[in-house]
């Protein structure tokens, strides 16, 4: 009887690892040969199949070089290294660029994370979960991190409506097509569940996780990450609602100076006419024509961006979720 084909890309497709970890690290040397042993024990004995992926962030110590000789001695490990420090989410974009499982796992370099609360994370997915956010419930860390932190989680769930306790927790689990749809830069990594969300992927779950103390090193926590975190927010919410339509905002704001600065000059010109009173002395005058000369400033300027996006728009195309036979 004669067996069935396979063709080349079935056979790729059989040796794809079932779950790609990604790791970024920024001078982490004394743990990366710890961690990616707890990773080769928690996810064999789960019985599933991996590669990990460490995306070295422009170390200055000797993270590279341990690196290369994990990868040396372990077909599943692999590294990448960036030219300098680009950040935390330039970094995971560079490890979502080169993956190849059908689930991706992101977690920290550092040993906080916990690699036995993988296979519970991978679970959810094939439950149906698009997306499961690990919950450090029970942290350990300093209060001038903690204190922040629950501010910025509580500020942006209020802000986007996605019901996670913890947006910054490193571990997290994704179907694979959710990262081939989503674009990391900037402080980026802290959003990822509303950029999911933005392209289709709602099942957004979260899971209680362990958090460690921090074994070696030292965190690489600044408050400014929280102030580049709100600026992204705000730029994320922008270009979701208005990159289509920038005339629905700077229109917005200019129809609303013109209206009011004509009503400030209609009432200043009856001024005038009927009641004869002098109109060099008032600054109302001078606010009047400022509105006017805004507002058509802001309604020029949405103009000038939907012409620019006219060209643009063609080139976005839904994302689309699944197909019948056509």
């Amino acid at each position: 009887m004669q067996g069935k084909k396979i063709d080349k890309s079935e056979k790729e497709a059989s040796n794809l690892p079932d779950i790609s970890i990604v790791v970024p690290l920024l001078n982490e040397e004394k743990s990366l040969s710890e961690l990616a042993e707890q990773v080769q024990n928690a996810i064999t004995n789960a019985g599933y199949s991996y590669e990990l992926l460490f995306v070295d962030d422009g170390s200055r110590d000797n993270s590279w070089n341990i690196v290369e000789e994990l990868s040396s001695k372990e077909s599943r490990i692999h590294g990448i290294r960036l030219r300098r420090n680009y950040g935390k989410s330039d970094a995971l974009q560079a490890g979502f660029d080169e993956v190849k499982g059908r689930y991706v796992v992101t977690m920290d370099a550092d040993l906080q994370d916990d690699p036995n609360e993988i296979p519970d994370m991978i679970q959810q997915l094939e439950n149906g979960a698009d997306l499961v956010s690990g919950w450090k419930k029970k942290r350990h860390d300093p209060i001038t991190k903690t204190i922040p932190s629950r501010f910025f989680n509580t500020v942006t769930r209020w802000v986007t409506g996605i019901k996670l306790h913890d947006f910054n927790c490193g571990l997290k689990a994704y179907k694979r097509e959710v990262v081939d749809n989503i674009y990391l830069y900037g402080e980026m990594h802290r959003y990822v569940p509303l950029l999911a969300k933005w392209n289709g992927f709602d099942k957004i779950e979260e899971k209680v996780v362990k958090h460690h103390p921090r074994k070696f090193g030292k965190t690489k926590f600044g408050i400014s990450r929280f102030l580049n975190g709100f600026l992204d927010l705000v730029t994320l919410l922008f270009i979701n609602r208005y990159i289509q339509r920038p005339m629905h905002f700077f229109g917005l704001f200019g129809v609303l100076f013109l209206v009011v600065g004509v009503l400030i000059n209609l009432y200043l010109a009856y001024l005038k006419i009927f009641l004869g009173e002098p109109l060099a002395n008032r600054p109302l005058l001078f606010l009047g024509l400022l509105l006017v000369m805004v507002g058509v400033q802001f309604f020029s300027i949405g103009f000038l961006g939907e012409l620019l996006n006219r060209g643009e728009v063609k080139k976005q195309k839904p994302n689309i979720a699944e197909k019948t036979d056509l």
